[in-house]
């Protein structure tokens, strides 16, 4: 059925099946349960501290569970989104935002290491798969119209940064008023509220998510598809190259600004200028997503990334260059997810989007583990970040060339489809 476009924008943005305000109330139902899980996920290093302390446990006991929950948020975000694209995205929202309610339940009743990997650890990574872009993405790209499903992927993506900055200053209150228990079981009434938003949202479940061309595509045959398209394998090998990058920058940053004579100050400030700019980044990029060619996008983020941090680390850090540096990082961070999600709707379509971007995830999650303890390795190893960052640049230049050149033209399958 040829779409009768309507919409106060000068393009359109929802699909034919469903007006504007019930394609925005589906957005922001996918939006919202981002917003909570991914603020609340990057919140937890604020009880890191307190709760040790009190439990008599190791610092490292508690990053035990948070390193545990990039692991599980990895292997188990292909299932989910094979789940999503088999039997729609309400089911394993509703049970993603029940599980981040057990893990947040469990890690405020915390008396020892093992209820913390499992609440913090295991639960909250599951509960990720279920609740974050490879859900959220399914949603958006239902909703809207092929011309702006980069951008709609932007503005959900961008969900994630606005809960990480809402909800940081409503963790700290409560932590330095009533304590490390009481912002957690504060935190247990944040995740329930997801669930409204992610029954909202999934009320695009109703509308397709294939074309013609897909009536005898199976999830084994779309595997087939995407191992045999060089294109995705390069896109993701590339996204462990991302993992790698961001993950040692969050992990070791404070430690090499600290080991520089910085204030621990300019830490915070530096993390809170990337997640701000990150808003900017995933709607910047979403929206040059839909007219530029991704690949290129995507290619130039990395290597203007990996840019960045020769930049940075090959000079002694100052309160200018650091605030500098936060800004560019946020610019160059979170708008690689529109263009991963795009990328894979403009090669395999939309059937098996959810179980794709979820392989390639866990490209990231692995590329995440290794920044996170490889840096830490190098540095107990050598005394100092150098080849930790050196690495890191040299993957990133590799990576973003390959992207640069990858081929990104859509399966025969989907060439096929008349438009």
């Amino acid at each position: 059925m040829a779409p009768a476009y309507r919409g106060a924008m000068s393009r359109p943005f929802h699909v034919a099946q469903v007006n504007s305000a019930q394609a925005w109330a589906m957005l922001a139902g996918a939006a919202t349960m981002m917003t909570l899980a991914m603020g609340m996920r990057q919140n937890l290093g604020l009880f890191q501290a307190p709760a040790s302390r009190e439990l008599g446990i190791a610092v490292s006991d508690f990053a035990l569970a948070i390193s545990v929950q990039q692991v599980a948020w990895g292997l188990s975000q292909p299932f989910a989104g094979a789940l999503t694209d088999r039997y729609g995205t309400r089911w394993v929202a509703i049970t993603g935002c029940l599980l981040f309610v057990v893990g947040v339940w469990l890690t405020a009743g915390a008396t020892n290491t093992a209820d913390i990997v499992l609440g913090a650890g295991i639960c909250i990574g599951i509960a990720l798969s279920c609740t974050t872009s490879g859900v959220t993405a399914n949603i958006a790209a239902r909703v809207v119209e092929p011309g702006r499903r980069t951008l709609a992927f932007g503005i959900v993506s961008a969900a994630g940064s606005v809960g990480t900055l809402a909800i940081a200053p409503l963790a700290a209150f409560i932590l330095a008023a009533d304590g490390w228990r009481a912002a957690l079981w504060a935190f247990v009434i944040v995740a329930l509220a997801m669930l409204p938003a992610a029954w909202v949202g999934s009320r695009a479940d109703r509308l397709p998510n294939s074309v013609p061309a897909d009536k005898d595509l199976t999830l084994w045959t779309a595997l087939g598809e995407a191992r045999r398209h060089t294109g995705y394998v390069v896109m993701a090998a590339a996204f462990f190259v991302c993992g790698l990058q961001l993950v040692f920058l969050t992990t070791h940053l404070p430690t090499y600004l600290a080991a520089c004579g910085m204030d621990v100050g300019y830490s915070a400030l530096v993390l809170a200028l990337i997640g701000g700019f990150n808003i900017v980044s995933s709607w910047l990029f979403g929206w040059l997503g839909d007219r530029y060619p991704k690949r290129l996008l995507l290619g130039g983020l990395y290597i203007a990334r990996s840019a960045t941090l020769a930049l940075f680390f090959m000079f002694p850090p100052t309160p200018l260059t650091v605030i500098l540096f936060g800004i560019a990082m946020g610019v160059l961070w979170l708008g690689v997810i529109p263009l991963v999600n795009g990328l894979v709707v403009q090669i395999f379509g939309l059937r098996f989007l959810s179980t794709l971007t979820g392989i390639a995830f866990l490209s990231h999650q692995a590329g995440s583990f290794l920044g996170a303890w490889g840096g830490g390795y190098i540095f107990d190893l050598m005394g100092s970040y150098d080849l930790a960052w050196k690495i890191g640049v040299l993957i990133g230049l590799i990576a973003g060339t390959a992207q640069l050149l990858m081929d990104d033209r859509p399966t025969a399958r989907l060439a096929a489809q008349p438009a």
